[in-house]
């Protein structure tokens, strides 16, 4: 892949994950409407709902229609979601029903988009282009934040208008990713594993290694969706900038991806999963003491940047490069599915925790999670359980 068409698969991941990213800003636009945390984790709720419809859409259909289309149909539900919940005044039901369609369509775009890439590429190439797309898609997630905290801050832009913005952004995605299609055909071959029923093959994928990321890539969810989805609500009490959160973690994940992966690739995989593990973890354990002032803050933020920001990668690799050949899109369609059932069903949990127990209980049951991943990471290196 090269030229114009990696360009529009770039800016297609970005401009859909910046979209993304404004999932953490809902606590903030049901708070001007009334609402709470809780209202957060019943959209992310409803999305959970989404993402079991749209993940196995594409699971069933990426064979024939092609990742990329697949990737662009996620990006306009995306803004399809975003402008509906623009148009809200008041708290009402139809919340959850925006939460299914952003599920909807960020669980079509999130699995859609890895197998674009993935029957375009080698064996050898995969985990090189992983990382390149996933170090766009977290400049997005990290970064639309920011510029959206900015722009309600100091030019006092409402959130609704935001969520419009972001909308415009996934229907600009949307179009750069149809294009992609067409201008970096791609060989139908047995490597992308288009022909494989991603639930029977749960089974074959059981029986290798590639369960292991799988299990891990949920765990790694709560902890990601956790920390950023509740950071206003995590800093509120001491003053501090969600914002500033955001961008160290945007940019940490970025440079990282760009400068360390290449050598991460070229290491003992397994081994470097458990050493970023343990730094994510170590980046959850600093958020119990951010009442200290911003540098505990951005500390948390750099550790998990460093940590999950990379850890994930490698785990996608894994999960793909471990599967039967013939499982591979329904390696990547599990490992989707896991991520999402953490990244969307954590709120809802999490959520109440905040309401109801306090943030350090909160933070307790996130770090367990890291925790979890870890010795799971450690499992799959010493090959314990296979």
């Amino acid at each position: 892949m090269r030229g114009s068409g990696v360009f529009l698969l770039l800016m297609g991941a970005l401009l859909t994950a910046a979209g993304y990213g404004a999932t953490f800003l809902l606590t903030e636009h049901f708070r001007s409407l009334g609402g709470s945390e809780i209202e957060t984790g019943k959209v992310l709720g409803g999305a959970v709902v989404g993402t079991f419809v749209g993940v196995p859409l594409v699971g069933w259909l990426s064979g024939r229609t092609g990742g990329a289309r697949l990737a662009a149909l996620g990006a306009l539900l995306l803004a399809i979601g975003y402008f509906v919940l623009a148009g809200m005044t008041v708290l009402s039901p139809l919340i959850v029903f925006v939460g299914g369609i952003v599920g909807l369509g960020w669980g079509t775009f999130y699995l859609a988009a890895p197998i674009a890439v993935s029957e375009r590429v080698t064996d050898a190439d995969r985990g090189f282009w992983f990382t390149r797309v996933g170090a766009f898609q977290m400049a997005g997630i990290g970064g639309s934040p920011v510029l959206a905290l900015l722009l309600a801050n100091t030019l006092h832009f409402s959130t609704a208008a935001i969520f419009r913005m972001l909308a415009t952004a996934c229907l600009a995605a949307a179009i750069c990713l149809w294009l992609f299609e067409s201008a970096v055909p791609h060989p139908r071959r047995a490597t992308a594993g288009g022909n494989s029923n991603w639930i029977y093959s749960l089974g074959p994928i059981a029986r290798t290694r590639a369960i292991y990321p799988v299990v891990m890539v949920c765990l790694g969810a709560c902890v990601f969706t956790g920390m950023m989805t509740f950071q206003s609500s995590l800093v509120r009490a001491s003053g501090l900038n969600a914002g500033v959160y955001f961008a160290a973690y945007a940019v940490v994940v970025v440079v990282t991806r760009f400068t360390l992966a290449p050598a991460i690739n070229r290491a003992d995989g397994d081994r470097m999963a458990v050493l970023l593990l343990l730094v994510m973890a170590a980046g959850v354990l600093a958020m119990f003491a951010v009442s200290l002032g911003t540098a505990v803050q951005l500390l948390s933020a750099v550790l998990l940047g460093l940590g999950y920001g990379l850890a994930y990668t490698i785990i996608q690799t894994q999960v793909v490069n471990d599967a039967p050949e013939q499982h591979r899109n329904g390696a990547l369609t599990w490992f989707v599915v896991s991520y999402f059932i953490g990244i969307f069903g954590f709120p809802v949990i999490g959520g109440w925790l905040i309401v109801a127990r306090g943030t350090n209980v909160f933070l307790a049951v996130v770090l367990a999670c890291a925790l979890a991943e870890l010795a799971l990471a450690v499992m799959r290196r010493t090959g314990k359980l296979i």
